[in-house]
């Protein structure tokens, strides 16, 4: 790693952090990487850090940022044998929070952020290594230096491999930090050989102890390589993907880098998700006066045309993914509509699950109603109307579901994999802990008697109330893992003083 003058140095309280993501809520999103680069910067700013966010500007930011202040005009930076330049905006995410726009239109002014429905877009590599590339050139010019850079996922896993190989000898980067976060393995940024001229790279990283993956880049692996820390997004998470079975052909890399490798589970903005102010739903509800939620119940199955019957209502907000273990619901509903109770789902995602879930919908009128896009309005009604959440992920990173549904007492019922196991406690009746119901094996079966062990308690009211309460009593607010992060930054900050 780099060499740092004085290792034994302390280092600050106060950190100088950048964050850097392909995806910052509420600027551009497509899953829950963009939530955890909008709150986890804010706590972190909260905690007293200088942190800083950069990300691309792409089409449409300057309606949700408002205006927006250049502090690069021309960004100059290499790609191949050419120059292609850019330029840097300043807004704000916070009153004193700034993020960074990477302005670059013939990459980022596009109508979907890597693809559209047709597939990925040709020239992502390009598009990303242009990305990694710059945010490093820009720190070259931008009178300010941080001790240690976030990135997250394949899109920014390459700002690591540039500062330890074209840049590390530049004294204005040297004793940099890097903290790489894998929020989904499965994503992995792989490109051709072809494109290795591209990244500036010389053919000495085009090895299997660099980021060549089977022949082809592998950006992630770069970011796993290089990075002085590695974390994600859950501690089960953490130990799943060093085994063969979720570690998506990278285990043993990952098992190599065991040590330097953290689970830190993902929070969520307690403000913004709240049952008692939220101003998305009917009425407003607390742990100790659940009125509210009945309310937003009855109005869920009013607004998607399900019967208004006191039976029990099974509430999904997901990717229509076969990660997501949709298999396993359409394979169970017969049977679970035969325990008498109702299905919301809210998603799009996979044409085939989508043509699925719809005809269930024609089929059973009254009892599923299916809404395919993304509507964040009806997505807060269905995490208060709902009396179960629906979790049977084939596997889970981290999972912000499960964590809002019990913020809103909505009582979460999980496949345990990955940030499920270390979120969600299986209810025990005789001692009343716990905040949800669980199933290992991936299958229709299981899962059904999940949901009956749920509906066993669900008929006992005084019992489900405390159920609810456990649930709504749970802290998964960011605080915590701010705090953890800023434990691990210090150690990437000591880890780049290192010879």
């Amino acid at each position: 790693m780099t060499v740092h003058s004085h290792p034994e140095a302390t280092v600050p309280q106060r950190l100088r952090i950048l964050f850097i993501s392909p995806e910052v809520e509420p600027f551009a999103k497509t899953g829950g990487l963009a939530d955890v680069a909008g709150a986890l910067p804010k706590a972190l700013a909260r905690l007293g850090h200088d942190v800083r966010v950069l990300m691309p500007k792409y089409r449409g930011v300057e309606r949700l940022s408002g205006p927006l202040t250049p502090v690069i005009a021309r960004l100059r930076v290499p790609i191949a044998d050419r120059t292609a330049e850019g330029a840097l905006l300043e807004g704000r995410m916070a009153a004193s929070l700034p993020i960074y726009f990477l302005a670059q239109d013939h990459y980022y002014d596009r109508d979907g952020l890597y693809g559209t429905s047709d597939g990925d877009y040709w020239d992502n590599c390009e598009r990303f290594v242009f990305f990694c590339r710059a945010a490093v050139e820009a720190l070259r010019s931008l009178g300010w230096t941080p001790q240690v850079i976030h990135a997250n996922d394949w899109q920014s896993a390459l700002v690591s491999v540039y500062l330890e190989t074209l840049y590390r000898d530049d004294p204005a980067l040297a004793k940099i930090g890097t903290l790489f976060t894998i929020h989904n393995l499965a994503y992995q940024g792989v490109f051709w050989h072809y494109d290795m001229p591209m990244t500036g790279f010389g053919w000495d990283l085009f090895t299997p102890a660099g980021i060549e993956f089977y022949g082809k880049i592998n950006f992630l692996k770069g970011g796993l390589v290089f990075s002085d820390l590695l974390t994600t997004v859950s501690r089960t998470y953490a130990r799943e993907i060093q085994t063969a079975e979720f570690g998506c052909g990278l285990e043993g890399v990952l098992q190599e880098r065991s040590r330097a490798l953290h689970g830190v589970i993902n929070g969520i903005d307690y403000e913004a998700w709240n049952p008692a102010s939220d101003a998305a739903i009917p009425k407003g509800y607390t742990a100790e006066d659940l009125q509210g939620k009945s309310a937003c119940k009855l109005a869920l199955q009013e607004e998607l045309g399900l019967v208004p019957e006191p039976v029990p209502l099974l509430g999904m907000v997901t990717r229509l993914a076969e990660q997501k273990g949709l298999s396993l619901v359409l394979e169970a509903l017969p049977a679970l509509l035969a325990e008498g109770v109702q299905l919301a789902l809210l998603g799009s995602g996979e044409p085939t699950i989508e043509r699925a879930f719809s005809e269930a919908t024609s089929e059973h009128r009254g009892r599923v109603a299916v809404r395919l896009g993304y509507d964040a309005a009806l997505a807060r009604r269905i995490y208060a109307g709902a009396d179960c959440f629906l979790m049977p992920s084939r596997y889970e990173p981290c999972g912000l579901g499960q964590l809002i549904s019990l913020r809103y007492g909505t009582v979460p019922l999980v496949r345990w994999t990955g940030g499920l196991v270390d979120t969600v406690k299986e209810f025990d009746s005789a001692k009343q802990a716990g905040t949800g119901f669980g199933f290992a094996p991936f299958s229709s079966e299981a899962l059904l008697e999940c949901v009956r062990r749920a509906l066993g308690v669900y008929r006992q009211p005084a019992l489900w109330t405390r159920l609810r309460r456990n649930a709504m009593a749970e802290d998964f607010s960011w605080e915590a893992s701010a705090r953890e992060y800023v434990s691990l930054y210090r150690k990437a900050v000591k880890a780049a003083a290192l010879p």
